[in-house]
């Protein structure tokens, strides 16, 4: 694993103390991480926080990971008897919370949907309407017990209350989000205070090196812009206090068979990709874990389901974008400001 840390020295003005920022940088979770902090006030040195952000992120990986065929998540897809982490233990019952919450519409127990779509951890391609009925009728939270046990060894009968297909989990949809609160977890018990995190997705807190709110830029969604940053929609800033950033998009994942798209984000009620003229949802959020779901959400509602769901919400901003005729249309809730580049 490649590393590096970067000193940013940074005067925020004349009245204040003289804050130093440092960038940790290196590749988690297929592709690359950056943490900005401010050192100020904190007594850790920063090869240490870098140890420490590494050692959280490979646990991750050993935990949760479906790309690492050694991880925990692995061995229980396989069918293998595993012996549960706090950190299994805790992703499992924070999924399915999300389960609950969205009303099934985010599901981790979904694996073989997206395995099947060719989207998850195993090939494959353009299913036909029999497999997509099996599969579904043998998917789903709702099949599995809600509670599981730190240290108590654990096969997938073991957490199944219907059924006799063994469960197979798939944490994509908020692992990364998850992965950004862990990290701030850590930031904020060495006395971190100014924080941006960014793991594919975003959390921030405080104030970035020039002593203004943290800026995001989102992605403008077109198909194959696959380079973060390359092609930017416009920047938002955020607002003051602790916030995850997540967006979800239907541009860089999919294929096109027959003159249709079909994109990566599957509607576990139907076991199908949807269809709809959403392209991108970002969602901001009290932690990056609530955003990273309900910008998965979104994602499957469609637009006019996911502006009604923001508009009910006092805790949560969006910004949506949308295909109108050809035509890129954005809608932003009340509190998220979309500054143009």
């Amino acid at each position: 694993m490649f590393f590096a840390i970067v000193f940013m020295v940074s005067a925020i003005s004349c009245t204040t103390p003289r804050n130093k920022y440092i960038k940790i940088e290196g590749y988690a979770q297929g592709g690359v991480y950056v943490v900005t902090l401010n050192l100020d006030g904190v007594d850790v040195r920063p090869e240490e926080i870098r140890d420490s952000v590494e050692a959280i992120l490979q646990k991750i990986d050993f935990t949760l990971s479906g790309y690492n065929r050694n991880s925990l998540l692995s061995s229980f897809n396989h069918g293998d008897t595993i012996v549960p982490n706090g950190l299994f233990v805790d992703m499992y019952a924070r999924a399915y919370d999300v389960y609950n919450e969205t009303h099934g519409i985010v599901d981790a127990a979904s694996a073989p949907l997206f395995d099947m779509w060719g989207f998850g951890f195993k090939s494959g391609d353009m299913p036909s309407d029999e497999d997509v009925r099996k599969v579904l009728a043998h998917s789903g939270m709702k099949r599995l017990c809600a509670d599981i046990e730190t240290g108590t060894p654990l096969a997938g009968a073991d957490i199944l209350l219907e059924g006799d297909v063994p469960p197979q989990l798939n944490y994509n949809a908020i692992a990364q989000g998850y992965s950004c609160d862990l990290v701030a977890e850590y930031l904020y018990s060495i006395g971190v205070k100014d924080m941006m995190v960014n793991i594919g997705e975003i959390f921030c807190d405080g104030f970035n090196p020039s002593g203004q709110p943290w800026t995001v830029g989102i992605d403008r969604p077109v198909d194959g812009n696959n380079e973060p940053g390359a092609q930017i929609q416009g920047i938002f800033r955020a607002p003051a206090g602790p916030h995850g950033i997540v967006t979800s998009g239907n541009y860089r994942k999919f294929y096109v068979r027959d003159g249709k798209k079909y994109a990566h984000t599957i509607d576990p009620r139907t076991g199908y990709p949807v269809s709809h003229g959403l392209l991108s949802a970002t969602i901001v959020a009290p932690d990056a874990i609530t955003a990273d779901a309900y910008a998965t959400y979104c994602m499957v509602v469609g637009l006019e389901e996911a502006k009604a769901f923001l508009a009910s919400r006092g805790d949560m901003e969006g910004c949506l974008i949308y295909d109108d005729d050809g035509e890129f249309r954005t809608w932003c809730s009340e509190g998220f400001v979309l500054e143009d580049m």
